[in-house]
């Protein structure tokens, strides 16, 4: 079972790639609890090369809007049904002349498990 979660940014905003090449920068991750899915794994899209006048060469960023999906495996013994499967969004939101704090966001995501 693959789902998306939609990331919209706000206008003249970034956030650092989930694999920024610098260790100073914050990555974008998202990570979730695997009690009722286990996670095979999180697909972040491409990143963007943007040069921002803080930096003296290129970095990987996501703008705008953006999707990241998640690849879940569905245990055996899970039980059918409507669940909500919780995770964390780690960001730092930058413009081209400052960074916010890093944030984390909580996600609840619904799922329909189906009886095999």
């Amino acid at each position: 079972m693959t789902v998306p979660v939609e990331i919209v940014l706000t206008p003249g905003y970034h956030v650092n790639s989930h694999a920024p090449a610098d260790d100073y920068l914050i990555p974008l991750r998202l990570s979730w609890d695997e009690t009722l899915l286990k996670v095979e794994e999180v697909i972040y899209p491409k990143p963007e090369s943007r040069k921002y006048p803080f930096s003296e060469k290129p970095i990987q960023v996501y703008t705008g809007d953006f999707t990241i999906h998640t690849r879940f495996h569905v245990p055996p013994q899970a039980a059918p049904g409507l669940k909500v499967v919780t995770g964390k969004l780690r960001y730092q939101a930058c413009n081209d002349r400052m960074c916010l704090p890093p944030r984390v966001a909580e996600i609840r995501l619904p799922v329909e498990v189906r009886a095999k």
